[in-house]
């Protein structure tokens, strides 16, 4: 049963790794901010990215923000924890 939590929890991390990935492509292109899939991923990615930004102010380095980067590792870096406690 813990595998397939594991299993769960890997595959929801996966999902919002590629929901910052899209995000991030998105901010690049500037869509429409009334577009209801672009709120939709504003609202999921935004409260991670300030997060990110007030705790590490470090990571606007010359107007590029790092913080998809960022959380991108610390969910990889996670995600290994995890296995690694599971695995043994």
């Amino acid at each position: 049963m813990i595998i397939e939590l594991y299993g769960l929890i890997r595959s929801i991390g996966t999902l919002y790794i590629w929901i910052i990935i899209i995000a991030s492509f998105l901010s690049f292109v500037r869509p429409d901010p009334h577009n209801p899939v672009v709120q939709i991923l504003y609202r999921l990615t935004e409260p991670a990215f300030s997060f990110v930004r007030k705790k590490l102010p470090f990571v606007v380095f010359s107007g590029i923000d790092l913080s998809p980067l960022v959380i991108i590792f610390g969910l990889q870096f996670i995600d290994i924890l995890i296995r690694n406690i599971l695995v043994g």
